[in-house]
C-alpha cells in the first residue's frame, strides 16, 4: 500500500537516485527529481515519457524554489550534496552551503508544505576510525573530515523536528558499489573494478582499512522499503546499513577473482600495493535495522563487480578512466563548480 504518493528526491538524477527513481516509478509513485544534472541530463532518457516523473532542474540551497516545488510532496528523501572527501575539499566553503548550510531551510520547508516523511542519508564514515569489532549506531561520530563532519551535524537538526506528522529516518550507509545509469567510478569497488577491466592491474593503497560494502540495489530497496513502513516502527531512528566489511586489500581480491572468471581475457590480473595516508578504518553492525525492520542485504561485492563488467562489456561506458562525468571531483573542477 502506498502512504506516500509523491516522492521529492534530491540529488535524484545521481549515483543512487537514478536506480532509485526507476524503481519508485515502477511501483507507481509519482517523483520529483531535484538535481542540478552536472553529470549529464540522459539519465532518465527511457523514462522521459513517464508521466510520473518529474525532473526540476535547480539547486537545494534555492529557497523560493523549494517553497515552491515541494507543496504536495508526501515524502523527501535527500540525497543530494558534495560526496566524498575529495570532492568537498575541492571547494570547502561551497561543499559546506550544499551539505550543512542548505540542510535546515530544506527540513523546514519540507516540513511546513506538509511532507509527512523525511529521509536523509548520512554517512557510515562519521564515526571516523573504530577497532571496535562491531559499530553500532550508538558509537560516538569522530569524523576525521568536514565531509563526515557536517554529514554528522546534520543528522540532530532533523531529529530535532521529528513529530506525529513529520517522521524522520537518518541513513548511514556503507560505501555503495555497482553498476548505474549515472555510474561512477571514484568509490573503491568500482575503482578497483574499473582498473581491473581496463588496465589490467589493480592498484590497492594502504588495504589495512576496512571498509564496509552495500550493493545499489539494496541501498534502492531499503529506501523504497522505508517509504512503506508506519511511522510506529521507524519515525526517529536512526539506522545503519552494509553488508560486507572487508580490508581493501580484501576486497581487492574479490575483484580480480570475479573479473578473471567473466573477463576470460584478464586471467593474469595482478595487485599492486602502495602506502596510502587515508587511514578511516570502522566495522559496522546493521544488526538493528535486522532485527527491527527484517532488512537483510542480498547482493554481495561480486554482483557489484559482475554487473559492472557486464556493462563493460556491452560497451556503456565512454573513456571510463578518463572521463569526468564518472568521477565526482574532475566534473566539479571541470565545470568550475560554485
Amino acid at each position: 500500500m502506498i502512504q506516500y504518493k509523491t516522492i521529492m528526491i534530491t540529488g535524484g538524477a545521481g549515483y543512487v537516485g537514478s536506480v532509485l527513481v526507476r524503481s519508485l516509478l515502477e511501483k507507481g509513485y509519482h517523483v520529483k527529481v531535484l538535481d542540478l544534472l552536472i553529470y549529464g541530463k540522459n539519465v532518465f532518457e527511457d523514462y522521459q515519457e513517464n508521466p510520473n516523473l518529474e525532473i526540476i532542474k535547480g539547486d537545494i540551497r534555492n529557497e523560493s524554489l523549494l517553497k515552491r516545488i515541494l507543496p504536495g510532496c508526501d515524502a523527501v528523501i535527500h540525497l543530494a550534496c558534495i560526496s566524498n572527501d575529495p570532492s568537498y575539499e575541492l571547494n570547502p566553503a561551497l561543499s559546506k552551503t550544499i551539505n550543512f548550510d542548505a540542510f535546515e531551510p530544506l527540513v523546514n520547508t519540507s516540513k511546513a508544505s506538509g511532507v509527512r516523511r523525511f529521509i536523509y542519508a548520512s554517512s557510515a564514515s562519521v564515526y571516523g576510525i573504530s577497532d571496535i569489532p562491531e559499530v553500532t549506531e550508538e558509537h560516538p561520530l569522530v569524523p576525521l573530515t568536514d565531509y563526515n563532519k557536517y554529514k554528522g551535524m546534520c543528522e540532530p537538526i532533523l531529529h530535532d523536528q521529528c513529530s506525529s506528522n513529520f517522521s524522520t529516518i537518518i541513513i548511514r550507509p556503507a560505501t555503495v558499489c555497482g553498476y548505474s545509469p549515472r555510474q561512477r567510478f571514484d568509490l573503491s569497488v568500482n575503482i578497483l573494478t574499473n582498473h581491473a577491466v581496463n588496465t589490467g592491474k589493480i592498484t590497492v593503497f594502504g588495504g589495512k582499512q576496512k571498509r564496509p560494502n552495500l550493493h545499489i540495489k539494496d541501498m534502492v530497496d531499503l529506501y523504497v522499503m522505508l517509504m512503506e513502513e508506519t511511522d510506529e516502527k521507524v519515525s526517529g531512528k536512526t539506522y545503519n546499513i552494509g553488508y560486507q566489511n572487508f580490508t581493501i586489500s580484501e576486497i581487492a581480491e574479490i575483484v580480480r577473482s570475479t573479473v578473471t572468471k567473466e573477463m576470460k581475457e584478464l586471467d593474469k590480473l595482478e595487485i599492486v600495493t602502495r602506502p596510502s595516508n587515508d587511514i578511516r578504518s570502522y566495522h559496522i553492525s546493521s544488526k538493528k535495522i535486522q532485527q527491527e525492520l527484517g532488512f537483510i542485504p542480498k547482493y554481495k561485492i561480486e554482483d557489484a563487480v559482475k554487473d559492472l563488467c557486464s556493462a563493460f562489456k556491452v560497451n556503456k561506458f565512454s573513456d571510463s578512466i578518463n572521463n569526468p562525468l564518472y568521477f565526482n571531483i574532475k566534473r566539479m573542477q571541470e565545470l568550475n563548480f560554485n
